[in-house]
C-alpha cells in the first residue's frame, strides 16, 4: 500500500515524533511505500533516523512562524490553510495513496477536503481534553473550547480515528468509528537497568505539558531526605531557561541538571534507577514505556491519559493524584530507600513492557489499513 503521514516536522525529538517515524519505518521495512509530508521543516534534518526508502516532503507552510502573536496568527491561518489544502492536493494527486493519516496537526481539517480515493485515518498523540489542559486564559480559552467542540465533528469525517488508551476512547464517547492503538517500543531491552545508580531521570520536551515546575519542587522535599541522590533531566524545549532559573531559586542546582535531548535514550534509562513524570497531560508517554522497557520503577502523576493504561498503582509502578507533592515524593523516597522495593518494581516493569512492543502493535496497524482497503 501507499500510506502518507501528515506530520507539523522530523527535526523535534518529541514522543510523538519518535512513535510515528517508527511506525513509518515499521511499515516500510514491512514492504510499505511510505511517505512523510511535513509543513514546518525549513530544511532541517530529521532527529529521529529515517528508513532510506521513505519519500520526505514538506510543503513550506510554517504556521509556527506565527506562534506566540494571537492577532497575527489569527490573520495569516487562512491564508496558510489555503495554501495548505492547494500544496496537499498536488502531492496527493501525484503520488494516489491509499491511506491518507493525519497526526491531528493543521492538516486535519485540511484532509476531509481533500479529492481523493485514500482513506482518511485521524490519529491523536494526546488526550480529548490537550486543549483545556494547556490552561491558556483569554481569547486563547475561547480558541481552545471553540476548536475542542470542532473536534467533535471533525473525527466524524475520518474513515477511523486512531487514540492510544482505553480511558481516552471513554471521554471521546460512542463513535463509530474510533478504536485503540497503544504506542510501542522499537525493542525491549536485552538487560534491565541495574538500579543502583542514586539517579532519578525525566525525560520529554522542556513544555508546560511535562509539568517540570511541579516535578523541581517535588525534587526539593526529596532532596533533603536523599541528598546523595540526583536528578537528570532530558529534553529540549521553549521553557529551558525558565526551568534553569527555578533550579537556581529553589537551591538544588547541586543535584538537578537539565540535558539536552539524545537519540541513546536507553543507555540513560540504563544507568538511571527511577523514572519520575509530572505531565499535566499525555496521551500514551513513550517515556512510561522506554522506561519500563529496561526495568526502571516509574512513579507518575495519574494525569489524562496513558499513566493509568500503563502503571499497575504498586506493582509495576506508583500512580499518585495529580497535583499531591507530598505523596509523590513519598513514593519516590520509599523506592529510593529501599533497593529490594526497587528491584521488585522493576522486575514487574520489565515483565509488563511485553504489551508494548513492535511486534505485538504493528500487526493492529496493518490489519486496520487493511480492513478499510477491503471496504472500498
Amino acid at each position: 500500500m501507499k500510506i502518507l503521514y501528515n506530520l507539523e516536522g522530523t527535526f523535534n525529538s518529541g514522543g510523538m515524533e519518535r512513535i510515528v517515524i517508527s511506525k513509518v519505518n515499521a511499515l516500510a521495512q514491512r514492504g510499505h511505500e511510505l511517505i512523510i509530508v511535513t509543513t514546518e521543516q525549513k530544511h532541517r534534518k530529521p532527529f529521529f533516523e529515517i528508513d532510506h526508502s521513505v519519500k520526505t516532503i514538506d510543503l513550506d507552510i510554517n504556521y509556527s512562524d506565527n506562534n506566540g502573536k494571537l492577532i497575527s496568527k489569527i490573520a495569516h491561518f487562512p491564508h496558510k490553510q489555503k495554501l495548505h489544502f492547494s500544496k496537499l492536493q498536488k502531492v496527493v494527486d501525484l503520488i494516489s495513496p491509499d491511506i491518507i493519516v493525519s497526526t491531528f496537526g493543521n492538516e486535519s481539517r485540511i484532509i476531509p477536503k481533500i479529492n481523493t480515493s485514500a482513506k482518511r485515518i485521524l490519529e491523536i498523540h494526546f488526550s480529548k481534553y490537550f486543549r483545556y489542559q494547556e490552561c491558556r486564559k483569554g481569547l486563547w480559552r475561547i480558541i481552545d473550547t471553540i476548536r475542542s467542540k470542532q473536534d467533535e465533528r471533525l473525527i466524524r469525517l475520518y474513515d477511523k480515528f486512531v487514540v492510544l488508551t482505553y480511558e481516552d476512547k471513554q471521554y471521546w464517547g460512542s463513535l463509530p468509528n474510533i478504536t485503540v492503538i497503544p504506542n510501542f517500543v522499537d525493542k525491549i531491552s536485552d538487560n534491565q537497568a541495574y538500579l543502583d545508580n542514586k539517579v532519578c531521570v525525566a525525560v520529554g520536551r522542556l513544555t508546560f505539558q511535562k509539568g517540570y515546575d511541579h516535578l523541581l519542587k517535588i525534587w526539593k522535599n526529596i532532596q533533603k531526605a536523599c541528598p546523595d541522590w540526583r536528578l537528570e533531566i532530558y529534553g529540549n524545549g521553549e521553557m529551558h531557561d525558565i526551568l534553569q532559573e527555578s533550579i537556581s531559586s529553589l537551591n538544588i542546582a547541586n543535584s538537578v541538571k537539565l540535558n539536552p535531548a539524545t537519540q541513546d535514550i536507553f543507555q540513560i534509562y540504563q544507568n538511571s534507577s527511577i523514572l519520575l513524570l509530572t505531565s499535566r497531560y499525555e496521551g500514551l508517554p513513550m517515556v512510561l514505556i522506554e522506561a519500563i522497557s529496561n526495568g526502571l520503577p516509574v512513579v507518575a502523576f495519574a494525569c489524562k491519559c496513558g499513566p493509568r493504561d500503563i502503571i499497575s498503582d504498586g506493582e509495576n509502578g506508583y500512580l499518585v493524584e495529580e497535583g499531591d507533592y507530598d505523596k509523590f515524593a513519598e513514593r519516590v523516597i520509599a523506592l529510593i530507600s529501599d533497593i529490594e522495593l526497587r528491584k521488585e518494581i522493576g522486575n514487574k516493569a520489565y515483565s509488563s513492557a511485553k504489551n508494548y512492543t513492535k511486534e505485538s502493535i504493528m500487526p493492529q496497524w496493518e490489519s486496520l489499513f487493511r480492513s478499510l482497503s477491503k471496504n472500498e
